[in-house]
């Protein structure tokens, strides 16, 4: 008989129809059955180098409720379980269109698996997605997100835990490179196992509809820094095969899950997959191609939640790396954003954009990225350059400011998206990867094109991870006054701004909440055209039991000029 290996998992889910995505331990018909008869969806397997996959779309569900639902294979139950602690999984379908009710969209990064024994013994603190889950199985009907936004690092390939580097020990030579890294597919299906297997986590994922992007630890720390990097890497023998297998993980575990049911139909690879029944040979050829060709694929998708828009972009395996042409997005990626941002005027009443990396830093990192971007590009001649490559590798100086005509090409778009009689209320950036959260907004220079709607900078992570004190340090002097005169220094000794090859931002922009640090989630509430904010931090309370305690709880007053944050 067919047993669930892992799932199952929620993915898209909008007014009347969802998807529910599981692997099994062999092939089987996946059936998804709601209570009632009120949905029912059924798909088989397909193959991905000996794993097997379903993705399960459900049509013709009744919007605004609430669907409790059973996974059978082959025609036997195996979700919920007969023991299962956890009240039983459901879909809540997005409410029709005209309802008031309010979306709640919750987001974090940087999720390093936690430990499946005893969770007290867990050296970076309580995980946030588990602390989530336990409080919505405690009160099934009370409040509980929409969709979950994943934004970067679900696994981390190049930070094993001690029980998978045991276990890759077992099947190869740890002392041959990539030592105690992930090498292959076989590998990266261990990661899933690990972090998706954890019981809660497993538990809300069934429940909550998810939304993922990757970031660089889905890959490697750092994956796509620059050219000179790039080259680095595929010069080693262990390469290709890793990033070829994190790609293909990816599509499996992640991608295919973010797209629609008409997306998946229309989706030639994913009718090829199927159709094939092994699907290896067809993915590997389709990610090698991706690999080599930023403009081959697009890994960035759109999701409209009611008059929600969500635009998550891809900010590492879409950039263009020559030093003459970097780029964060290549042409047609833009291309598409733009589209996607301006299409409908008056069609949504929010905009959020997810992107993995901040674009409004701390304003000394920004200034010092700034500066290695202009001495990368020979500002300061050969010997400069030479200096600022090393030290942008070793100092993961790569973010939006590290590539400022995308930075600016961001903005503009971020201006342009948020102005018109048509404006929506709010343009949200929502971003991870730093290992703190905050709340930043752009301040406009006068004469220029000011937005009509709100913008804010949100960011939030690490979800489970640790934060070292150098870097809350770090972090914390990025955000002074002190930090900005250092960070300007930089940016004269680079000629920033005066006549050289890199112009200064052409925003000026404040923090208005934060920085906070430790295991954090933060959610928007958005209901008609107004908006508010909460961060919540996973931390022990007295008992000793995880909880999530409010760091922030705020209204976002969507009239331009009026503070942001507490």
């Amino acid at each position: 008989m067919a047993g669930l290996l892992l799932g199952p998992l929620v993915r898209y889910v909008d007014e009347d129809s969802a998807t529910v995505w599981v692997e099994t331990g062999r092939p089987c018909v996946v059936e998804v059955v709601c209570e009632g008869g009120a949905g029912r969806g059924t798909a088989h397997t397909w193959q991905i180098a000996g794993h097997h996959y379903a993705l399960v779309t459900l049509v013709g569900l009744r919007p605004g409720t609430t669907i409790p639902y059973r996974v059978l294979l082959d025609g036997h139950q195996v979700w919920p379980s007969p023991d299962d602690r956890y009240p039983p999984s459901s879909i809540r379908t997005l409410p029709a269109p005209g309802d008031d009710a309010p979306l709640q969209v919750a987001f974090g990064s940087c999720r390093w698996a936690a430990p499946p024994s005893d969770a007290s013994h867990d050296p970076v603190g309580p995980d946030a997605l588990d602390t989530l889950a336990t409080r919505i199985a405690a009160d099934p009907g009370g409040e509980r997100p929409d969709v979950l936004l994943l934004l970067g690092d679900q696994v981390y390939a190049d930070h094993t835990s001690e029980a998978i580097r045991r276990w890759l020990a077992a099947r190869r030579d740890l002392r041959q490179p990539p030592g105690g890294q992930v090498a292959d597919f076989e590998e990266y299906t261990r990661l899933y196992y690990e972090s998706w297997l954890d019981p809660d986590v497993r538990w809300l994922l069934s429940n909550v509809p998810s939304c993922m992007i990757f970031d660089d630890h889905d890959v490697i720390d750092d994956w796509n820094t620059s050219e000179a990097w790039q080259e680095r890497m595929r010069a080693t023998p262990w390469w290709e095969e890793r990033v070829l297998a994190g790609l293909m993980s990816y599509w499996v575990y992640q991608h295919l899950g973010n797209l629609s049911p008409a997306e998946l139909m229309a989706d030639p690879l994913f009718a090829q997959v199927r159709k094939a029944g092994d699907g290896t040979a067809l993915l590997r050829e389709f990610v090698a191609q991706a690999d080599a060709d930023p403009a081959f694929t697009r890994w960035s998708y759109r999701r409209d939640l009611g008059r929600v828009r969500l635009l998550m972009v891809d900010t590492r395996a879409s950039r263009v790396l020559p030093e003459d042409r970097r780029a964060m997005l290549d042409e047609r990626e833009w291309a598409w954003l733009r589209k996607q941002a301006q299409d409908g005027p008056g069609g949504y009443d929010h905009l959020l954009i997810g992107a993995s990396l901040p674009w409004l830093l701390p304003h000394a990192i920004d200034d010092v990225e700034r500066w290695n971007a202009a001495l990368c590009a020979g500002e300061r001649g050969p010997r400069w350059a030479r200096i600022a490559e090393k030290l942008r590798q070793r100092g993961d100086l790569e973010h939006w400011s590290a590539f400022p005509r995308s930075f600016q090409a961001l903005t503009e778009l971020v201006a342009e998206a948020g102005a018109g009689p048509d404006a929506p209320a709010t343009v949200c950036v929502l971003s991870g990867d730093v290992h703190h959260a905050y709340v930043a907004e752009p301040l406009w220079p006068e004469g220029g094109q000011q937005p009509d709607a709100r913008v804010l900078q949100l960011t939030c992570s690490p979800v489970h991870n640790s934060v070292p004190a150098s870097i809350k340090l770090g972090f914390r002097f990025g955000w002074s006054g002190a930090g900005r005169r250092v960070g300007r220094w930089f940016a004269r000794h680079a000629r920033v701004g005066r006549q050289g090859r890199i112009e200064p931002a052409s925003i000026d922009w404040r923090k208005t909440g934060g920085p906070w640090f430790g295991n954090q989630l933060m959610t928007l509430t958005l209901r008609g055209r107004g908006a508010s904010v909460r961060l919540d931090q996973a931390r022990r309370g007295a008992d000793g039991e995880p909880r999530l305690e409010p760091a922030l709880d705020t209204e976002i007053n969507t009239e331009v000029g009026t503070p942001a944050g507490p």
